[in-house]
């Protein structure tokens, strides 16, 4: 048996003769105690050598079963990060297995990559590789009919929509494993990506929760294929396998063939832990586990974030020109903003719209027709001069098929091998070929755009969108378009860090049609992410309250779009929204009355002077459990410390009350709930329920209408 620990999170494996390595444990350092867990710790899926138990599912795999312990190692770095690499062979087919846990003391919680190296003399064709899988899901003794398991949805719009159901019942895995059934259950929930929008359907992060508190939560790290799965095993402490991967043959079209001595490495995931709390403990846990991967891993962190003012969202969307932009930019920085991004458009010479330039982006010159009179660098110095970084929407891994860069390569354009295909041809999408980043033309072609926008034009905040998809990937130069796909998405990583690199003052914005591709795999790397690119201020808030749990709170760029027919209840609920989170300023503010602008500059004040420094340290909490889509209230409470930063958005009637169940509502009272913001609007009633042991919210007239609390601990 082995014991290692991160300082925070104790892991327990076995690696008992004639059996594979197994996780069987996962907890508090020096009291996790292991269980019965039997699912080996690495699944590999070999074309000619398949299962060892027939099934749909990511287990039971020939090469799973075989693998044996070889070794294993410690490291430790000056950071307070350790890492276990636990090494596995399978005789049979001379593959060598090696995983690897990496944590920090700050977070119960551990990232996870395995690599399979050839070390035989004939190559194998490889077709699902987990990351980790392991049936170490509860404590010992527990009983596992009582989990609880929450998952995530998304669609563009409608993004991170969390619910909760028993693991077991009709619309999970079946209780069918008793003593008189033979074979063991196969049964399995699972979740999967479809290709380049990682988060577009399912979401890579889950959780599953006992009623004891105790509660498991995962997430796989990549932008193209994932997939997690539950299934059932036997019964007991061995009744589950959670199995966490990248892509696979069976759901992406992905094979990689190794050669003799050729490596194979997955993509990430993490796990973490919780004793008790539940799905708000567990998510504490991997809050902080991200934010100490992004120290450790990703490009350097703002000291501070900035607040953005973005001309897109209910603003100009997509139509930016001098006259436009001129009054927005005066207003924005009036409204204190530190950067201004001119959204889509800024390109397009056509004159004929959004149709239009769809189909001709890729170049990424200036517009000379929007901009006349000194033209696109006229408008970037008048924002430098009020005092703001100048900022420009992007979509780098595009070409409009209209784009001089999509022309052959002998009259201008890039070679068709810098383009993604299938079957000889050009993958299109909606208007739009997509750059093969493996290829150096694509990346030098990109490199030199953005290399000339901050050296000419002094950019200093990019907002990279990703509006269409590639479908399976690519079969150039790859054995399966999966595996095409995947390797240009670790390129198109690898283009990102190059980015940060050369530009380490570069403030950097993730967007895929809203938050379609809201992975931690990007999120490592940039410094924001658009949560939505819903437009209705009313169908927002369950949106901005589920995104924490899938996206670190300073992350969250929640838009903020006020506009002048809006009642001032109206103009505070849009920018409580942008508070719950890294508040993201848009609207036409150039065209406000004095008292809704008096409205959004109280709110830009408050996030800039006191919520800002209190988001990066915070966790968060749900104070009304999931938001609900339709529901009638929404809340999000940002714990750091003892703080508790609480919104609160009503939807419902004039007679409506919030119960709101709170750390330590028991000992809560009225007067504990002080109102941050607007202040200048009627009230909310504010009353304890003794009974109920929870703080009551009376808005007292009809939604919409918001307020941000701050909670004060007796």
């Amino acid at each position: 048996m082995l014991r290692w620990s991160t300082g925070a999170l104790e892991l327990v494996l076995t690696h008992r003769d004639g059996a594979p390595v197994r996780l069987v444990a996962l907890g508090t350092p020096g009291r996790t105690e292991p269980t019965g867990a039997t699912q080996p710790l690495v699944e590999v899926l070999l074309t000619g050598d398949g299962r060892a138990r027939t099934g749909p599912r990511l287990t039971d795999t020939g090469v799973g079963r075989r693998l044996r312990y070889a070794s294993h190692h410690e490291e430790e770095d000056g950071d307070g990060g350790r890492s276990l690499v636990v090494v596995q062979r399978d005789e049979a087919t001379s593959l060598q297995v090696s995983t690897r846990f990496t944590g920090g003391p700050a977070a119960a919680g551990v990232r996870v990559v395995t690599a399979v190296r050839n070390t035989g003399p004939d190559a194998v064709v490889l077709e699902a590789v987990s990351t980790l899988a392991t049936g170490a899901v509860l404590a010992a003794g527990a009983d596992p009919l009582a989990l609880q398991l929450h998952t995530g949805r998304s669609e563009q719009v409608a993004e991170f929509r969390w619910s909760t159901r028993p693991l077991y019942g009709n619309t999970g895995l079946a209780d069918s494993t008793t003593d008189r059934q033979t074979p063991f259950g196969r049964g399995a929930v699972v979740a999967a990506s479809t290709s380049s929008w990682s988060t577009a359907r399912h979401l890579p992060t889950a959780v599953l929760e006992h009623p004891t508190g105790r509660a498991f939560a995962w997430q796989v790290e990549h932008s193209g294929g994932w997939r997690w799965e539950v299934g059932d095993v036997r019964t007991g402490e061995d009744a589950l396998a959670v199995v966490l991967s990248g892509p696979s043959d069976l759901d992406h079209q992905w094979a990689r063939q190794l050669a003799p001595g050729e490596d194979f490495t997955t993509v990430p995931a993490s796990v973490a832990v919780a004793e008790d709390g539940g799905f708000d403990g567990v998510l504490a846990e991997l809050t902080r586990h991200r934010r100490w991967l992004r120290r450790r891993y990703g490009t350097p962190v703002e000291p501070v974030p900035l607040l953005v003012f973005n001309d897109y969202m209910n603003t100009l969307d997509g139509d930016p020109t001098t006259e436009r932009l001129l009054p927005l930019v005066a207003a924005a920085a009036e409204a204190g903003a530190e950067a201004f991004c001119i959204d889509a458009g800024w390109y397009d010479d056509t004159g004929r719209g959004f149709e239009a330039w769809w189909r001709s982006v890729g170049e990424w010159v200036p517009s000379t027709t929007r901009f006349p009179d000194g033209g696109l660098a006229r408008v970037l110095g008048e924002i430098t001069r009020r005092g703001m970084r100048g900022g420009l929407w992007l979509e780098p891994e595009v070409v409009g098929v209209e784009s001089p860069v999509a022309a052959p390569e002998g009259q201008g354009g890039l070679p068709d091998a810098a383009f993604l295909q299938r079957h000889g041809l050009r993958v299109h999408d909606d208007g739009r070929y997509f750059l093969d980043l493996r290829h150096p033309a694509a990346v030098a072609h990109l490199d030199a755009c953005v290399d000339r926008l901050v050296g000419e034009l002094g950019v200093g905040f990019f907002k990279l969108d990703f509006n269409v998809t590639p479908g399976p990937g690519t079969d150039r130069e790859a054995l399966s378009a999966g595996d095409g796909l995947l390797e240009h998405q670790r390129a198109h990583l690898a283009w990102l860090r190059g980015v940060r690199s050369r530009h380490p003052h570069l403030v950097v914005e993730n967007c895929a049609s809203g938050a379609m591709r809201a992975d931690f795999a990007v999120l490592e790397l940039l410094d924001l992410q658009s949560t939505t690119d819903q437009e209705d201020f009313r169908l927002y808030p369950p949106i901005a309250a589920g995104a924490p749990a899938q996206v670190l709170p300073e992350q969250c760029g929640n838009w903020a779009y006020p506009q002048a027919w809006m009642s001032a209840e109206e103009v505070a609920f849009t920018q409580v929204t942008g508070l719950a989170g890294r508040l993201y300023q848009a609207g036409r503010l150039d065209l406000l009355s004095a008292d809704q602008l008096a409205l959004v500059h109280a709110a830009t004040a408050l996030w800039k002077d006191d919520l800002r420094h209190h988001l990066v340290r915070s966790v968060p909490v749900r104070p009304l459990g999931h938001p609900v889509w339709d529901g009638d209230a929404v809340a999000l409470g940002l714990s750091a410390g003892e703080r508790l930063v609480l919104a609160v958005w009503h939807r419902g009637g004039a007679d409506a009350e919030i119960a709101l169940d709170l750390p330590d509502s028991a000992l809560l009272r009225a007067a504990d709930l002080v109102e941050l913001y607007p202040r200048v609007l009627p009230p909310w009633s504010v009353r304890h329920d003794d009974d109920a042991g929870r703080v009551v919210l009376r808005p007292g007239t009809a939604g919409p209408s918001a307020r941000l609390f701050e909670v004060r601990h007796p």
